[in-house]
């Protein structure tokens, strides 16, 4: 993790935006103090929606009386034959 004071990240602002694209965790400081972390946006993205889903995944509820949980009772009224 690289610390820089807001005048350094103002003078070298395309520098730590890549390097933060390079995946370094890159911080701005106003008056020693971090205040705000550059970081790239496919990166948060991703690990967003994978705490995401994991979290979705934990909560999933069980149909009462069956072992599936519901996705997969919806998915198994999908693929059968509705007349």
């Amino acid at each position: 993790m690289s610390m820089h004071s807001v005048a350094d990240a103002k003078n070298h602002l395309s520098r730590l935006i890549d390097r933060a694209l390079n995946g370094e965790a890159v911080v701005i400081t106003r008056h020693g103090h971090p205040v705000v972390e550059i970081k790239s946006i496919k990166t948060a993205r991703r690990a967003a929606r994978e705490a995401d889903l994991a979290w979705l995944d934990s909560k999933r509820v069980k149909l009462r009386g069956q072992g599936d949980d519901a996705v997969a009772t919806l998915l198994k009224m999908r693929d059968e034959d509705w007349h």
